[in-house]
């Protein structure tokens, strides 16, 4: 307890000893102690960033109200804690799994029923089908876009770049709200219903991780869903690791690929990675996998509709080539560079295009953004249906009757060789078997072994044209969005090129097609988003090949390799774009010759003293947007030393509830620290939090005290001013902080830890690995 000059035990006290006091602008005088004492220093307070988008705080805050919360707990809060964290990657990964089989359901029904009325009218006229597939697409696309605007703005886009911040520690608001989720689902189901040349699967990542944060604040408040006895995990780092569980079951629901989805979360989206973690999120990919399968169990008995073979990706190619020999080495290199071309372009183009897009077109309101999706949905639908018309049917090759192929296809079904306006029943249109299917259907067609000749160099060029476009253009268009299988079908398609290539240069050989058709997408994923292992894992498991896995590794590396030459991946791009402001997994070079003063010193530190006055306080509040305010107390030697920090959102509490409000200005007595638990400085996840401005004050209480030192963070980290930038750096990214104090190099040793200092022994009354976290049961 405080009681008149005393410090709080293992707290302000401790601080007082090791820290030094903040410099000024000549790094001499002492900071001056009142109202809100400002100046140059060499600590720098975080702001908002532009467009709502805010750092979030992984740091524990060791107050008063922490502490009394850790030493109340049971020995049975540890292992219950342990076990509800399972228990949610467990609920996580069902509620993935089920959301998956949902949109999958819903497209494939859609694109079904679509390309069989479609398919039954063009038999009696093709103008009035093709008014009638125009319409369909149209109907689904406008109610994507209507969902997306009118109700859930942030569903908008793939939203990985968005979750790759929020695991990186800054957060934007309304991207893991109920809205959002409830947005991404059935928007998702009307855009690739629709047509689009765009994909289900990164919107299935921001799925997950809306699913994954929901569950961990209880539900929404604001939908009355929300349930008080799961409301446990209060923190970012808690929710930060069930985000991440999210992003990894999202990837395993869209792909069938539990492991890449791990390898996923940890390369791509992830700052901040243990083993305790990777257990958890191999738990919830892992279950996805077993609920996407029995869906498909389930939907193989014929009770699901339209949904064939395409739903739930996966395309089999283990019975294609089988081996590869030392002289394909070249034209797999081939298809690497040209993946990392055509990858930067398409990163460097989609950038160009959303600045303007940004710029000129969505600031003139919902309706243009409406007008703008339409008008693409319209412009492909064209497309997809008039240039097979231009194409000249051929007859049916002579195919083996073990291959399972049959010719012609009818479109809107499982199947090669698609019978679009031809004049003979034993023709196929090879421009319609991939523009007038279903994307998952078409990228099936492309992959498939033994077809040889199938398609015609002059289809494939004339598709990978205008597809490529078309994906250039609709990606930033103000519906929810992925770019996985776009670029897999940009990728197959000039890798089937080169193999047909090969195919005609070695004679020879056991060369397929389709094995170059998957090379194809991997080095256009690989120069487009810069991924490479968690990608290499994912081509194999949905193609079922692993004896392909070199050649894959090959092109990842080629294209990744070339595209960084140009330009950054399109996350990244996008992040930069949205005013993400991301920390990459290094420092710069420029870095290493910098200090932390030198990053530092034309900012200004706003401080508070121990003891302020409300009616400071609020004027602080109001005149900038820092989160973060030391806390001074004048020493024994008039000089004012800093005591801790004390966060935005905790003085917002304090002022709202008021019951801490004191007549004198001097240090609270004794039963001030029983008012508050931990659990009420918590800020909501779904949230911006209080405001200044919706608080209302009476003169006579903004004439009142207020003593900081109960609810400060009398231990925050701390940096040497003469610290390398780089070091500071990554001290920083890997802690996940918000804040460091920079400081004049300390005088005075109080002691030194090693390795062996940190190898306690647990007894009875000792914390366990768990107690770093920062949540806490609600008070009942």
């Amino acid at each position: 307890m405080l009681s008149g000059d005393q410090g709080l035990p293992d707290g302000i006290g401790m601080a007082r000893l090791a820290w030094s006091r903040l410099p000024t602008a000549d790094g001499a005088a002492p900071l001056p102690e009142g109202p809100a004492a400002s100046a140059p220093a060499a600590a720098a307070q975080d702001e908002l960033f532009v467009g709502a988008v805010e750092s979030l705080d992984y740091e524990v805050i060791e107050n008063y109200a922490y502490r009394e919360e850790q030493a109340q707990r049971s020995k049975f809060w540890v292992p219950y804690y342990i076990m509800l964290k399972w228990f949610f990657a467990l609920l996580i990964g069902v509620g993935t799994g089920l959301a998956a089989i949902f949109i999958n359901l819903a497209v494939e029904n859609f694109s079904g029923w679509k390309f069989t009325l479609a398919f039954a009218i063009i038999q009696h006229s093709y103008f009035v089908g093709f008014l009638v597939y125009i319409l369909l697409n149209l109907a689904l696309v406008f109610s994507s876009v209507y969902i997306v605007t009118q109700f859930a703005p942030a569903a908008a886009g793939s939203g990985i770049p968005e979750i790759k911040g929020y695991l990186n520690g800054v957060d934007t608001h309304g991207i893991l709200l109920f809205r959002t989720l409830v947005g991404k689902i059935f928007g998702s189901i009307g855009s690739v219903g629709g047509g689009l040349a765009l994909g289900k699967e990164g919107p299935l990542v921001h799925t997950g991780a809306c699913i994954a944060s929901l569950l961990g604040q209880g539900g929404s408040a604001k939908y009355h869903l929300n349930s008080r006895w799961v409301q446990i995990f209060e923190s970012d780092r808690d929710r930060r690791d069930l985000v991440t569980c999210g992003c990894a079951a999202g990837v395993a629901a869209a792909f069938r690929a539990p492991v890449g989805g791990v390898l996923f979360a940890l390369e791509e989206v992830t700052s901040w990675w243990r083993s305790h973690l990777m257990w958890r999120v191999f738990f919830t990919s892992a279950v996805v996998a077993v609920v996407v399968r029995s869906a498909m169990n389930w939907c193989n008995s014929g009770k699901c509709g339209h949904f064939g073979a395409g739903g739930f990706i996966i395309w089999d190619i283990s019975g294609g080539q089988e081996d590869y020999s030392y002289q394909e080495l070249l034209p797999v290199a081939i298809i690497g560079v040209i993946g990392g071309l055509l990858g930067a372009l398409f990163n460097q183009l989609t950038l160009y295009i959303t600045k303007w897009r940004r710029t000129y077109l969505h600031k003139k309101g919902k309706r243009v953004q409406i007008f703008e999706a339409c008008l693409i949905s319209l412009i492909t639908s064209t497309v997809s249906f008039v240039l097979p018309l231009l194409r000249k049917c051929s007859p049916c090759p002579e195919l083996e009757t073990s291959s399972g192929i049959q010719c012609p296809h009818p479109p809107g079904t499982d199947g090669n060789f698609v019978n679009f306006y031809c004049s003979k029943d034993n023709e196929y249109n090879d421009l319609a078997t991939i523009f007038f299917n279903s994307q998952d259907d078409a990228i099936r067609n492309l992959f498939s072994a033994k077809t040889f000749h199938e398609y015609s160099a002059q289809s494939l060029i004339t598709f990978l044209v205008m597809f490529y476009s078309l994906a250039v253009v609709t990606f930033g268009t103000a519906v929810p969005a992925g770019q996985f299988v776009p670029g897999i079908m940009i990728g197959s398609t000039y890798g089937r090129l080169v193999g047909m290539s090969v195919v005609k240069f070695y004679k020879k050989l056991n060369v397929d097609e389709g094995t170059y058709a998957l090379l194809g997408a991997a080095s256009f994923l690989g120069g487009s988003m810069r991924m490479t292992v968690s990608l290499c894992v994912i081509m194999v498991e949905i193609t079922n090949n692993l004896q392909l896995l070199p050649l894959i590794m090959l092109v990842l590396l080629i294209s990744k390799a070339v595209g960084d030459f140009f330009n950054e991946g399109l996350y990244e791009e996008q992040a930069r774009l949205k005013g993400i402001p991301l920390l990459d997994s290094r420092p710069k070079q420029v870095m290493r010759n910098m200090n932390a003063k030198d990053a530092c010193k034309n900012q200004k530190v706003v401080c508070l003293p121990r003891v302020s006055r409300v009616v400071d306080i609020v004027s602080v509040l109001q005149s900038n947007k820092h989160n973060g305010f030391p806390i001074v107390e004048r020493g024994q030697n008039g000089e004012s030393l800093v005591i801790g920090l004390i966060l935005r959102s905790h003085l917002l509490v304090l002022l709202q509830s008021k019951v801490d409000f004191q007549n004198t200005p001097f240090p609270c007595g004794p039963g001030i620290l029983n008012r508050h638990n931990f659990s009420d400085f918590v800020k909501p996840a779904s949230s911006k939090g209080k405001s200044i401005d919706d608080i209302h004050l009476t003169d006579d209480e903004l004439g009142l005290y207020l003593d900081l030192a109960p609810f400060l963070n009398p231990s925050p980290y701390i940096v040497p001013e003469d610290m390398s930038l780089a070091k500071v750096y990554n001290l920083f990214r890997q802690l996940g902080l918000r804040h460091i104090f920079v400081v004049p190099r300390p005088s005075r040793v109080v002691g030194l830890i090693t390795r062996k200092d940190l190898l306690l022994e647990e007894d009875g009354n000792t914390a366990t690995t768990e107690l770093q976290s920062t949540s806490s049961l609600p008070e009942r």
